[in-house]
């Protein structure tokens, strides 16, 4: 049987990638957050602006992407920032109160139970437009989260 170098060829990437793969696997795993619990009344209360924030967890994912998770509490009529856009993706959990969450400047109000999710290079901003405090947990995943 008489091989060409198009089949030589062609056989390369099947030989060298599961000997390159599991190596780099391995090397995200190792460097990945572990398997984890955070009690609430241990995430230490911080502030910024109006804003009063928990952060939960921070790191990377066995799979290689960045995660962030915090909770916030904003008192009504505030935001914690102007409408902005980044790389990561985002998502909202809302645990109590009223927001308005602005997307690319379509606007959504959401109660307790509601989940808001952009994606990445969106333009958006969250407000409590409630009568009360608004409490809500953040996910942030992909390039660009802080770790």
């Amino acid at each position: 049987m008489r091989l060409t170098r198009r089949d030589v060829c062609s056989v390369i990437p099947a030989v060298l990638i599961p000997a390159i793969l599991p190596r780099e696997a391995s090397a995200l795993q190792d460097s990945a957050m572990p398997s984890a619990t955070y009690p609430f009344d241990k995430l230490p209360v911080q502030k910024t602006n109006d804003a009063e924030y928990r952060e939960a967890l921070k790191g990377k994912l066995a799979t290689g992407e960045s995660l962030e998770v915090h909770e916030t509490t904003l008192p009504p009529g505030a935001a914690p920032h102007p409408p902005h856009r980044h790389v990561h993706s985002e998502m909202w959990l809302i645990r109590e109160g009223t927001v308005e969450l602005n997307v690319n400047g379509a606007i959504s109000r959401l109660g307790p139970g509601s989940v808001g999710f952009v994606r990445s290079n969106d333009l958006h901003g969250i407000k409590n437009t409630g009568t009360t405090a608004a409490t809500y947990f953040v996910v942030e995943i992909g390039p660009g989260v802080d770790v």
